[in-house]
């Protein structure tokens, strides 16, 4: 796989976000999908996401302005949604499945492996900024794990060395 770098804006650069043409258009287009403004929100956070690489609180007043919502509100869902990115996430985030299926299967070697090959516990990142290690409680590939998601990409059926094989060429890459 060809999983891509998450490439993040720096906060300064966020702090009075507006949107261009091009977010405008296809934010409408998600508007027209959807009932109301407010079943948009999640995909409109997505497309920010997908933009800036996570969600500074200026792109969340820019959402909240836009959508008509309280910055409290959007706040609100994308906190609750672990898929979205509140802080600068590192480069690759690698999400480690921590339930029963995966466990079983070699999930738990995987984790402590990666815990002591990066240096750095669920929830860290590693000081250059490369990898961040994110327990999860369930990656929905309990018939090929043990599994990682690394950024958008499933790694799945993994033993510690295709993990240390695909480490080695994300960190090539970065």
């Amino acid at each position: 796989m060809s999983t891509k770098p998450i490439l993040s804006v720096p906060t300064e650069q966020l702090e009075n976000t507006t949107f261009d043409a091009t977010m405008e258009e296809r934010i409408l287009e998600l508007l027209k999908r959807y009932p109301t403004t407010r079943a948009t929100l999640i995909p409109v956070l997505w497309l920010c996401q997908e933009r800036y690489g996570w969600l500074a609180p200026g792109v969340i007043r820019a959402v909240a302005d836009r959508l008509g919502e309280s910055p409290a509100y959007v706040e609100g869902v994308a906190t609750f949604y672990t898929m979205f990115y509140t802080k600068p996430p590192a480069k690759f985030v690698l999400q480690a499945c921590e339930t029963l299926s995966c466990a079983v299967c070699g999930g738990k070697e995987l984790l402590h492996h990666l815990e002591s090959r990066l240096g750095i516990k669920p929830g860290e990142k590693t000081p250059d900024g490369v990898f961040q290690l994110v327990g999860v409680q369930c990656l929905g590939a309990c018939g090929t794990a043990p599994v990682v998601q690394i950024n958008d990409d499933y790694y799945e059926n993994l033993t510690i060395e295709r993990l240390d094989a695909v480490l080695d060429d994300l960190k090539g890459r970065s």
